[in-house]
């Protein structure tokens, strides 16, 4: 047998092909290949009321003793009937493993007994065929699956680790600088997503914040092998899970046991703002959102002693752009004063991408413990409670949070001018860094002052806290 592509499309033209791949284990594989093929047996006479989703095969109101009968024994072979008990309920008979097999049929668009929708019932039943095979040959096989995944080996990738992190280093800086939309394919785009997590995590130094991966189910189309135990991942459609932003293609069951350790790829990435903090620094290899460092530089650089900094809006419209800008150009974005003469459309962006944001800088695990800290009368119990409400911050919000009360306490020592004290910067930014994890209009507005005092105590307090 030929052996199997390694997850990733054109891999005869990569140029890891020189390089010998990963060991992909087969066994899975063969079995779905020996799987037994439906048959369909067909109604010989025309079924009246017949369901205008449903073809031949449909044999109308029979007993399951009569299906059985009709199905005469043939591994694979299937018919569809409607249920003598509850007449316009419908049935799938199935023939596997010596017997036959009824499930409860459905269709709202496609065809499904389970969580699988189908186009067509023939695809349901092959896929059907394929998993009541494979699971009953190799259930314990399945069961220890996760004992000795090739993810925990590292060195398996050792082969292409020198490689792939030459052409990384290579294309780093271009990398960086590219447009997060118009991002372009790098050398290492037909590596698999394993063997760039080995290369990154050994040869790039890129910030160690810890990530979960964004798995969602998803249809490979031709074989795909999983890439945390190596096996073959059976079926005709939603056969594993796939990582959003780093690409990481594993079955459902192993995606329980997947470090937290996602590397998001640029290319993948299609937008700056509303995009998760940890996703986007990580992404562009940087402590803090790109955003924010350059719309600081540039409040700070001819901003703050502009009277009402923060508080003044900028126009909508133009606010808008520079949220363009950022989506469609990335670190090229252009937001100098020749585009862009009103700080207050600068300042109006930044707080935009803040709440934007789909998980605040103070999330919403930690939000409810900030208030409760907020409460506390005692000057000193209260900054010690907040000093470790802050430590349960994941780092890269925690990073960007002190970055900017760095920045908003350098926006206080211009008062004279700006006019912007602390607890007036509490007020505008209390209600953007921080949402209360309801949706509740209420809960927001008794929320408030406290919102606003937190902000405070993390301006005035900047030097201590973090």
């Amino acid at each position: 047998m030929p052996a199997p592509e390694c997850g990733e499309p054109d891999a005869q033209n990569s140029d890891a092909e020189e390089y010998q791949p990963p060991i992909w284990k087969s066994y899975l594989y063969q079995l779905q290949q020996e799987a037994p093929r439906p048959k369909r047996i067909i109604c010989p006479r025309e079924v009246e009321n017949r369901p205008k989703y449903y073809g031949r095969e449909f044999h109308g109101i029979i007993s399951r003793e009569q299906a059985d009968e009709l199905l005469g024994g043939v591994e694979g072979a299937y018919i569809l009937r409607e249920s003598q008990r509850q007449p316009g309920c419908y049935t799938l008979a199935l023939r596997f493993g010596n017997q036959t097999l009824n499930y409860r049929l459905f269709h709202d668009g496609k065809h499904f007994v389970g969580e699988k929708r189908f186009e067509s019932i023939h695809d349901l039943v092959t896929d059907g065929l394929i998993t009541l095979y494979i699971e009953t040959k190799a259930a314990e096989y399945i069961a220890k699956m996760t004992t000795n995944p090739i993810y925990e080996h590292i060195g398996y990738a050792t082969l292409l680790r020198e490689k792939v992190s030459r052409r990384l280093s290579r294309s780093k800086n271009e990398s960086r600088k590219a447009s997060v939309s118009n991002e372009e394919h790098t050398p290492v785009e037909k590596i698999s997503s394993l063997v760039r997590r080995a290369a990154l995590t050994h040869n790039d130094n890129h910030f160690n914040y810890e990530k979960t991966h964004n798995f969602k189910v998803h249809t490979f189309r031709g074989p795909h092998w999983c890439e945390y135990c190596a096996n073959f991942m059976w079926g005709l459609i939603a056969q594993g899970v796939r990582c959003s932003d780093c690409g990481l293609n594993v079955h459902k069951q192993c995606s329980k046991h997947v470090p937290n350790d996602c590397q998001p790829d640029l290319k993948r990435i299609k937008k700056v703002y509303c995009c998760d903090l940890t996703t986007l620094v990580k992404a562009h290899n940087t402590q803090r959102p790109m955003v924010v460092d350059i719309c600081i530089r540039e409040i700070e650089a001819r901003g703050l002693k502009s009277e009402g900094l923060y508080r003044v809006s900028g126009f909508t419209e133009h606010i808008e752009d520079v949220k363009m800008a950022f989506d469609r150009d990335g670190e090229k974005a252009d937001i100098s004063a020749n585009i862009y003469p009103d700080i207050n459309i600068i300042t109006g962006a930044l707080k935009l991408y803040f709440r934007d944001l789909p998980i605040p800088i103070i999330t919403y695990d930690t939000y409810s413990k900030f208030i409760e800290a907020a409460k506390i009368s005692n000057a000193d119990e209260r900054l010690e409670a907040v000093h470790e409400v802050l430590m349960l911050l994941p780092p890269a919000h925690y990073e960007t949070l002190r970055y900017l009360m760095i920045h908003l306490k350098k926006v206080t020592m211009n008062e004279k001018d700006n006019l912007m004290n602390a607890e007036n910067l509490g007020i505008v930014f209390g209600p953007t860094l921080m949402r209360p994890p309801e949706d509740s209009t209420l809960t927001t507005l008794h929320d408030m002052r406290y919102q606003k005092l937190i902000v405070q105590i993390l301006i005035e307090n900047e030097d201590v806290l973090f």
